[in-house]
């Protein structure tokens, strides 16, 4: 989930890291996803990975999609280097596969599946969760004229004291390889990240870090795995070096509801209903406005429409 570094009215579809706290579990307590050793791995190194999260179907539903909505043909390397998008103002993402659709039913039945859910409550220990509304992404293999080398961030303010409680995720909709890259990420820089910081110059990026004497790690993980990582953790995309694979993702995440912010649960529901992007330096939108004039507003389960701020969690 890539946050926007400038404010806006509604800063963007998500929401703010303000007051969150993991959960603290009791010895014993059960878990709904998640096992001991996935929460020995997120406290260790900053991830996790939820295997199997989604039925393959609901892969195959997002996978046709990002191949419709970019005017792709999966047959036909030559047409992947299209792009239908608006100038990218964040350069770190230009080239890296951002789809920009936002609010597709196929998307939805992702955010809103009962597995998925259950991972982020076992993590947030709450039930009272929003989702992000997010795009999707697809990597395809690296050309001279349309270069890009990769990049590790943070998508949130590591100058702040003290530092933000968030996370993200992404939910693989292909297998990774070596070769086509994807998610990269510093485990080594999340395990002292205090004692990290303490040894940085004073003029340091908080939102890039030097990771100098520190590997970069990338995930293969399989097509329906989902990955979910402290906002701590620094991370980001390896290009695709493949001669004729793609790498493809969906974005979405979950923290708990913050219903008593009415205009962003106003902007929320508009976002669905109207099907509208996100506003920021990292979400340029759709220039054909596809989303409004060929699709349909998603349908949402009860789950859903607590999910989105449509219901009230406090709602019987």
């Amino acid at each position: 989930m890539i946050q926007p570094k400038t404010k806006s009215s509604v800063e963007n579809y998500s929401v703010s890291p303000r007051d969150f706290r993991f959960a603290e579990r009791s010895p014993g307590q059960r878990l709904r996803v998640l096992s001991e050793d996935d929460l020995k791995l997120w406290k260790e190194r900053g991830y996790l990975i939820v295997p199997q999260a989604v039925p393959a179907e609901n892969l195959r539903a997002v996978i046709d999609l990002i191949w419709e909505f970019q005017g792709m043909d999966p047959e036909d390397p030559e047409t992947w280097y299209r792009n239908p998008a608006n100038e990218m103002e964040m350069t770190e993402l230009v080239n890296s596969g951002m789809v920009e659709v936002y609010n597709h039913q196929s998307l939805w039945n992702n955010r809103q599946h009962p597995n998925v859910y259950d991972a982020f409550v076992d993590i947030w220990g709450t039930e009272e969760l929003w989702v992000s509304i997010d795009r999707a992404n697809l990597s395809v293999p690296v050309r001279a004229e349309q270069e890009f080398k990769g990049f590790i961030h943070w998508d949130v303010d590591t100058s702040l004291n003290p530092l933000p409680v968030n996370l993200q995720a992404i939910l693989s909709l292909t297998d990774a390889t070596e070769e086509t890259g994807g998610f990269q990420c510093v485990p080594g820089i999340f395990a002292r990240l205090q004692d990290w910081l303490r040894e940085q110059p004073e003029d340091r990026d908080p939102w890039k870090p030097d990771t100098t004497g520190y590997e970069v790690e990338q995930l293969m993980i399989k097509a329906g795995d989902l990955v979910i990582w402290n906002s701590l953790l620094p991370h980001g995309i390896c290009p695709n070096h493949s001669r004729d694979g793609v790498r493809m993702a969906q974005y979405l995440t979950m923290s708990p509801a913050q219903e008593e912010d009415r205009e962003l649960v106003e902007w929320r529901i508009r976002s669905w209903k109207d099907r509208v992007a996100p506003s920021g330096l990292a979400f340029p939108g759709d220039p054909r406005n596809w989303e409004q004039e060929r699709y349909e507003t998603a349908k949402l389960t009860p789950l859903g429409e607590r999910l989105l701020g449509l219901t009230s969690w406090r709602e019987s």
